[in-house]
């Protein structure tokens, strides 16, 4: 199965498919990726007319959340466009299966809403997917450990059990128990999808695919 990764980031999204049985993978984005674990074009993911757009099987998008989140203020959300409904359109024109990935409360259809706790991870971590296929929800786990507290150590308070928002220099600290993923700067971990989150997705969507064959 082909997966096409735009807005691919570092790749957390990336491997979650290739867990969950995606066998070639092609990562998309205007920046340079030099830890995208699969293959990588530098390029515009808008640029659907000059790029290599044919015959996948499932196209998986992150476009920038910054416009959106509740930390926009830390990453001034002025530069960055709201993308999301552009390329909706656009992979609406391609015709094939889909996945848009965001935070909460972007202009994401929520088909699901996933949280790390959910997959044992310790974080908290939501995004919500708008899926072009049928998808079923997980139960969301109760919050019951507490994430730290602003000025607290925060290394200690992992160390102890407890959660953590995985942002700046904690991430490559925390970022296998927190994340699943042991490859990317905590800048990127600040900003990665857990592969956990896209293997559920990727698995369902091959469920749908062999339901048809």
């Amino acid at each position: 199965m082909r997966l096409l990764d735009l807005y691919c980031g570092a790749g957390g999204a990336a491997m979650g498919y290739h867990y969950a049985g995606f066998d070639e993978i092609v990562g998309v984005d205007i920046v340079p990726q030099p830890r995208y674990p699969f293959r990588f074009i530098l390029l515009s993911a808008l640029d659907l007319r000059t790029g290599p757009w044919d015959g996948w099987d499932l196209v998986h998008a992150s476009p920038p959340c910054q416009p959106f989140t509740c930390l926009r203020s830390v990453f001034d959300a002025t530069k960055y466009q709201d993308l999301i409904a552009v390329t909706r359109l656009r992979l609406q024109e391609i015709g094939v299966p889909y996945v848009i990935e965001n935070v909460v409360g972007a202009p994401v259809r929520p088909d699901l809403t996933l949280c790390a706790n959910t997959f044992g991870l310790r974080s908290y971590r939501h995004r919500i997917f708008e899926c072009s296929f049928p998808v079923v929800q997980p139960a969301h786990l109760p919050h019951v450990v507490r994430v730290n507290r602003r000025k607290q150590n925060r290394r200690a308070h992992w160390d102890a059990g407890g959660f953590v928002t995985v942002t700046g220099d904690i991430g490559r600290y925390v970022g296998p128990a927190a994340m699943g993923i042991d490859w990317m700067t905590g800048a990127e971990l600040s900003q990665a999808v857990p592969p956990a989150y896209t293997k559920f997705i990727g698995k369902q969507f091959l469920e749908t695919v062999n339901e048809r064959l």
